[in-house]
């Protein structure tokens, strides 16, 4: 099981996501990492452990209200041997030839439509794709969810509601992906509460979890990582 920290970027800083409601998110202050630093940030997580990858949401981008490119593209080569999966959404603005190359798109369903799914060919499989719902509502583009011609070989399930809840995982949900389309790498992403969480998603086949709160409050530590 490989654990991926999340950071979530809005307006210059890291902030708490709760549940998908991005107008109540506010910088971080935790026992892990006291400071909203981008950085900051990810030498607190890097003090925890090596991680190889981290997750990162631009969501000033998802929301079209600017972006982070700049800051991301400083922070990638202040770290380069992470990768940093980046969702900043469809691109505002033109990719520049001198992005890092530790920086790997993802694009998520909430950013599509059914009538620009197709945009995703251009990609050629290049790409995480991230399927965002809340409840039982799916996010953008329906077809995403169920025309797998279109996907890559990860991909992520973002259950919205439970991020930053300590709800627990969508096991259901992400069990029924595995079963369905035994051949894709499918990632949790919301809810994740401790070791259990972890250890129970491991059992229905998934290899990689986007945690941020149990890392933040220390549920999912050293001792945590030594067991996995």
């Amino acid at each position: 099981m490989q654990v991926i920290p999340v950071i979530d970027l809005k307006d210059g800083v890291v902030v708490h996501a709760r549940q998908g409601k991005r107008d109540r998110y506010r910088p971080i202050h935790t026992d892990l990492c006291p400071s909203a630093d981008i950085s900051e940030v990810i030498g607190a997580y890097l003090n925890l452990f090596d991680f190889q990858i981290f997750y990162l949401a631009d969501l000033n981008a998802l929301e079209q209200q600017g972006d982070h490119r700049d800051l991301v593209h400083r922070v990638a080569e202040r770290f380069p041997k992470p990768t940093f999966w980046l969702d900043s959404g469809l691109l505002t603005r033109p990719p520049q030839d001198n992005q890092p190359p530790n920086i790997k798109t993802v694009l998520g369903s909430e950013s599509l439509r059914d009538d620009n799914v197709s945009l995703l060919e251009t990609y050629a499989q290049d790409f995480i794709l991230s399927l965002d719902s809340v409840g039982t509502k799916r996010l953008g583009a329906e077809s995403l969810f169920t025309t797998p011609r279109y996907w890559p070989n990860d991909i992520i399930i973002m259950t919205l509601e439970r991020v930053g809840s300590g709800s627990g995982p969508d096991l259901e949900t992400l069990a029924a992906f595995c079963r369905k389309h035994p051949g894709k790498n499918f990632i949790a992403a919301g809810g994740i509460r401790n070791l259990e969480d972890l250890q129970a998603l491991k059992k229905i086949g998934i290899r990689q979890a986007l945690v941020a709160s149990a890392l933040h409050s220390g549920a999912i530590g050293r001792a945590e990582f030594a067991a996995l």
